[in-house]
């Protein structure tokens, strides 16, 4: 760290928490080495689906340390004999599983770079990623073939290996969950050719003994898709040296766990970088247990899963926060289990924070990262000092700082100006796959990376976001880049002109998607219309979920259209009707 750097944050630093962390020279891999070691016989995974008979009967399945390794070492030699070689691209498109777990630390042992593919993408957005990435191996659930086959032989996949979610489980559950799930209209039935492999099969047909590959901590060991300011998403390309930098900066801030004896509530996806990082790698670095929950929309079954399973830590975003305090039921459930939360991808209102820590008689507090940053760079002191509206706090070995928009200079701490917000620390991405222009544009020559968000910073430290550089919204979760939706609205055949746009919600915490629309003279058309529409091509979450038709679209002189005379609109709008509270959210967000 820069000596001479002024870090008032320093003094808002619970007492336990470092300044400085020792960043070990090791790859991912040793986690769950260390971890089997000290605790062969802890479960490692329990995947939960349901339960039966009032709890009585788990339907899902554990898995200890020991037997994960073994998995991990069968499944690490089984693509290494198919073929994958150090370097090579492996594209994950798979829920919540111990499939996820299993496949991520194969790749890891051989020196594969795994890509994360969102489940619920259209063939176009997969395809994009696929060819993108160069990825030849692709690991994804049977339900989710069918998209993969209108679009493989534009890709340039050699092999398929189809995964289905009674995998792993023991002969009682694998009986019940195959009963059921065959019978579902979207089940398919996949065979077995010369390029595609059933992941049972091979954990079956290969032995625990992959070759042994050289692999050091600054091999890349993740392309993780993120959304930027023109065009289609790019990769962020994350070292094993960044992710495990930033699951210590994660450990160091959580001075309350007990190593060996977590209990991981692992519902936000694992696809996505926070979930990956702060859920299942941070999990099994603890030498915990990962509580597995496919589906984080059925909140029930999360709520039910905490109470009876006892989970301890429950990373999430503030939707999912939201939803359980405004819960219809919440006092039949008990969740004084959980004792820290880390929010995120997020605003997370201070009001939910508080009746949260009420109901759970545990820590909720607001942090802040992004892909670039492996993904975590601010949180808030668990048990220190939260500051409304801010997200908080630099963790350790991250340097922090604002700059003026116009000439780059740093502005002071506690001053009122706002400027970008730029982030330097050892969980900053080595650059973006295959664009060195855009890398050099968002990594500084001395290792600062712009963040693209507009920021204030007090006397202490804290740190508050005010505005997006960027266009992009945040929406379920999810980033999402207007153009991606645009390109999709202008395909439709009564659509003239468009536009998308991100309205903060005043309590849901993240962007409503709302589309603006000119349609062609002598046409009609209806919101259901073009949802419907969108629908077929977009993931649900970039579908927007209000739809506006206008005679025309406010421009500046040249012609480019003007989104922030849109998002100030809509603020004018909510400010006159007055916002909602936030004890409303939660049947409004159960909804949708």
């Amino acid at each position: 760290m820069d000596e001479a750097m002024d870090r008032p944050w320093f003094t808002s630093y619970e007492p336990r928490v470092p300044r400085s962390i020792e960043i070990p020279d090791v790859t991912l891999n040793y986690f769950l080495a260390e971890s089997t070691r000290k605790y062969p016989y802890n479960t490692a995974t329990n995947f939960v689906l349901s339960y039966l008979a009032r709890r009585l009967l788990t339907v899902g399945g554990k898995m200890t340390y020991q037997k994960l390794n073994e998995m991990v070492d069968r499944f690490a030699n089984a693509l290494y004999q198919l073929g994958v070689r150090k370097g090579d691209r492996v594209a994950l498109m798979l829920p919540n599983s111990p499939h996820y777990v299993i496949a991520f630390f194969a790749a890891m042992r051989i020196g594969a770079i795994i890509v994360n593919n969102n489940p619920t993408y259209t063939a176009r957005e997969l395809k994009h990623q696929l060819v993108d990435s160069g990825a030849e191996t692709i690991i994804l659930l049977n339900l989710f073939y069918p998209r993969l086959q209108e679009i493989r032989a534009e890709t340039p996949l050699k092999r398929v290996i189809v995964a289905h979610v009674f995998d792993t489980l023991g002969p009682l559950s694998r009986f019940l969950v195959h009963a059921k799930q065959s019978k579902q209209p979207e089940w398919v039935d996949v065979s077995q050719d010369k390029s595609i492999y059933l992941f049972q099969h091979l954990l079956e047909r290969y032995g625990p003994n992959p070759p042994a590959v050289e692999v050091v901590p600054d091999d890349t060991a993740l392309l993780q898709y993120t959304g930027g300011t023109t065009g289609l998403p790019k990769a962020a390309m994350l070292s094993h040296r960044n992710l495990v930098a930033n699951t210590l900066q994660v450990a160091s801030w959580l001075t309350d766990t007990n190593p060996g004896a977590e209990k991981m509530m692992c519902a936000i996806p694992f696809f996505h970088v926070y979930g990956m990082t702060v859920a299942m790698i941070f999990g099994l670095y603890l030498g915990g247990e990962l509580t597995i929950v496919p589906n984080p929309r059925e909140l029930d079954h999360v709520m039910d899963v905490i109470q009876h399973e006892r989970s301890s830590l429950f990373p999430g975003v503030p939707a999912m926060y939201i939803r359980i305090v405004n819960h219809p039921r919440i006092s039949e459930y008990d969740l004084k289990s959980v004792k820290a939360c880390i929010s995120g991808s997020a605003p997370l209102p201070i009001e939910v924070q508080e009746q949260f820590g009420q109901i759970t008689g545990g820590r909720l507090v607001e942090g802040f990262g992004m892909t670039e940053l492996s993904p975590v760079s601010h949180c808030n002191p668990v048990f220190g000092t939260r500051k409304k509206g801010s997200i908080g706090i630099p963790l350790p070995d991250v340097d922090a700082k604002i700059v003026d928009l116009e000439t780059g200079e740093d502005i002071p701490f506690g001053s009122d100006k706002e400027g970008e917000l730029l982030v330097r620390g050892p969980m900053v991405m080595q650059g973006y796959w295959n664009r060195p222009d855009e890398t050099a544009v968002t990594i500084t020559p001395d290792g600062w990376l712009r963040t693209g968000d507009i920021c204030k910073v007090d006397s202490d430290g804290y740190f508050y976001i005010v505005d997006r550089k960027k266009d992009m919204m945040i929406a379920s979760g999810y980033k999402v880049l207007p153009r991606d939706v645009e390109e999709v609205l202008f395909t439709h055949p009564k659509v003239l002109e468009a536009v998308v746009v991100g309205i903060p919600h005043p309590t849901r915490g993240d962007d409503t998607v709302k589309a603006f629309i000119v349609l062609k003279p002598g046409v009609t058309a209806t919101a259901d219309e073009i949802r419907d529409f969108c629908k077929q091509q977009l993931a649900p979450y970039k579908v927007p979920r209000e739809v506006e038709f206008r005679d025309e679209l406010p421009k500046t002189m040249v012609g480019k259209v003007l989104r922030r005379v849109l998002i100030d609109e809509e603020k004018a709008k909510l400010a006159v009707a007055g916002e909602p509270k936030v004890e409303a959210v939660g049947a409004k967000v159960a909804g949708t």
